[in-house]
């Protein structure tokens, strides 16, 4: 009799998310990327939702390691209750998140449907977030090369989101810690939780203000419309971040000069921008790269959002940066390789 009760509770939590939808959706794409899980079969993959497999708490959630019978290794996104006019949509949405294809995006694998709030499953990103990268203590270099190509990969990403992938999706919630890497360091962008479709010819999406304090556009806050260039705003914190190892919000200092954003344009005013930069990062990077990225920065950090370059700019950008980067460190490798020949 349970287990008849049961068996109906799922079926009635798999039709309300919308697991029909999605399986009839799954049949017309004849996609073979997106799998529908049974409960089951996650909580053998985490132990019951084990704590000792909790990789991390955010505000849409808890994100466990799961490894399935196959020993394929994930993570699965236990999110916090939904509101029933965010479901409407979720099977859509979801659908839609599962087949972006972009080698800086984590990919989204599958869902369960079958329990009151669905539960997601991405591809697992063995290296932790860039967020610990950048602020870890003990980790006293952080070479600027791969500081920079964190940069390009994480904006490509973006940009791929903003311009390719159909409907376009606005993130929403750009920040380190939504940033993964893999052991070689390459750069994932994450935790699509606050992320909005947008719907055709719309330039901006009213929506209650999702995101993290000392990413958050000024713009968003005040107006809660969301767009493009609220990502952009966001990810300048980030690059900002890179470039100082300095966190979004900080405790110390003079209580005018909490956040990245304002000791920017404190220092930026002051023409002492070079000052806040990390110093391996002013050792490392060639003057030019650094003022040329300082300029992008402040053009993101723009308060009118209309001023904002595109997220396919940013990325343009900060790949001639690079280049330019990298040129000029081979050149040097070249004028001093018949210097040790002597």
């Amino acid at each position: 009799m349970q287990k008849r009760r049961l068996i109906k509770t799922k079926q009635r939590f798999f039709e309300q998310n919308g697991g029909l939808l999605v399986q009839q959706q799954m049949n017309s794409f004849n996609t073979t990327t997106f799998k529908i899980y049974s409960i089951e079969e996650l909580e053998r993959a985490t132990n019951k939702f084990s704590e000792e497999c909790i990789l991390g708490r955010g505000g849409h959630g808890i994100v466990y390691k799961g490894i399935f019978e196959d020993g394929t290794v994930v993570a699965i996104k236990k999110s916090k209750l939904m509101e029933e006019y965010e479901s409407k949509e979720f099977a859509k949405e979801i659908f839609i998140l599962s087949q972006i294809n972009h080698k800086n995006v984590v990919k989204l694998l599958g869902c369960c449907f079958e329990v009151k709030v669905p539960v997601l499953i991405y591809e697992y990103i063995s290296n932790g977030t860039l967020y610990h990268y950048i602020h870890d203590k003990q980790k006293t270099h952080i070479p600027s090369d791969v500081r920079l190509r964190i940069a390009v990969e994480s904006a490509n990403a973006l940009d791929y989101m903003h311009s390719s992938a159909s409907p376009p999706i606005l993130h929403g919630d750009v920040k380190s810690a939504n940033i993964l890497l893999d052991d070689n360091l390459i750069a994932y962008v994450s935790d699509f939780g606050a992320s909005k479709l947008v719907p055709g010819d719309v330039a901006e999406i009213a929506t209650l203000v999702q995101g993290t304090i000392g990413y958050l556009d000024p713009e968003y806050i005040s107006t809660c419309q969301l767009t493009d260039k609220s990502d952009v705003y966001s990810f300048a914190i980030v690059l900002l971040e890179l470039l100082t190892r300095k966190k979004a919000l900080y405790l110390e200092g003079p209580e005018e000069d909490r956040s990245l954003a304002s000791s920017f344009w404190k220092a930026k005013k002051d023409r002492r921008f070079l000052e806040i930069l990390d110093a391996q990062v002013r050792d490392e990077v060639k003057l030019e790269v650094l003022e040329g990225i300082g300029d992008l920065v402040m053009q993101c950090l723009n308060k009118n959002r209309d001023e904002r370059p595109r997220m396919s700019e940013v990325a343009e950008r900060l790949e001639m940066a690079r280049r330019l980067q990298t040129s000029t460190a081979a050149e040097e490798m070249c004028t001093e390789e018949p210097e040790s020949l002597h």
